[in-house]
């Protein structure tokens, strides 16, 4: 038997946007079905392809926001909020499955993350400002990489979301940077240590800030 050929991210890419010849797009579908991680980052794109646009063309018609600015001034940081809102508008809504792995299991959730990052993965605490950790889940990232995101609630029901992804070398630390939908969700955003974070929930910008703060120092 044939070993299946390879699917490249840009081709992954091309399946999904129906870019691929039928009789390509059967083989990939054969191994999709055969591999579940292969599968969620078909699914994840697919979702970034459909509501990318949708949240945040507003934002970046802004003038705050322009490309032109963007460009000069973080280079390729702009998709870590992008990816970041769309992970956690997927997964906030879920009532039965919002975490892969539970907070009950954190380290396990913990080592897993970490062993798959290739780095210390941990889940800052935010309890002292009403929230609690609901537990984590490993993500596929637009440019073929991984992230994690952690997830919390507040007594309320209120739910915000720590993405975190690995940052190339050629991107130096950042200071906070904020960007907000028109649906109410803000974001925090910075990088660190090689990794990009994005804090992410519908708060005011202050209570915001102050949970992302609050990350930073236990992350740093």
């Amino acid at each position: 038997m044939t070993a299946p050929r390879p699917i490249s991210d840009e081709e992954l890419h091309a399946y999904v946007d129906g870019e691929v010849d039928p009789a390509r797009a059967a083989e990939i579908e054969t191994s999709l079905a055969a591999d579940a991680e292969l599968s969620a980052r078909a699914v994840f794109y697919g979702r970034v392809n459909a509501d990318l646009h949708r949240c945040f063309d507003p934002v970046l018609a802004r003038d705050a926001l322009a490309p032109a600015r963007l460009a000069g001034q973080v280079g390729q940081v702009s998709p870590v909020y992008a990816q970041a809102a769309i992970a956690h508008a997927v997964y906030t809504v879920e009532v039965r499955h919002p975490v892969e792995v539970a907070a009950n299991e954190e380290a396990h959730l913990t080592r897993w993350l970490s062993n798959r990052m290739g780095r210390e993965i941990k889940a800052p605490r935010l309890d002292d400002r009403g929230y609690r950790l609901m537990g984590g889940r490993l993500l596929p990232t637009s440019e073929g990489g991984v992230a994690c995101q952690f997830m919390y609630e507040n007594a309320a029901g209120n739910r915000i979301t720590l993405f975190m992804k690995s940052a190339p070398a050629s991107q130096t630390e950042t200071a906070f940077r904020f960007v907000t939908e028109r649906n109410g969700l803000g974001l925090f955003y910075w990088i660190d240590n090689r990794l990009a974070y994005a804090v992410a929930g519908t708060l005011s910008r202050d209570e915001l800030l102050r949970l992302s703060h609050q990350v930073y120092d236990q992350l740093t």
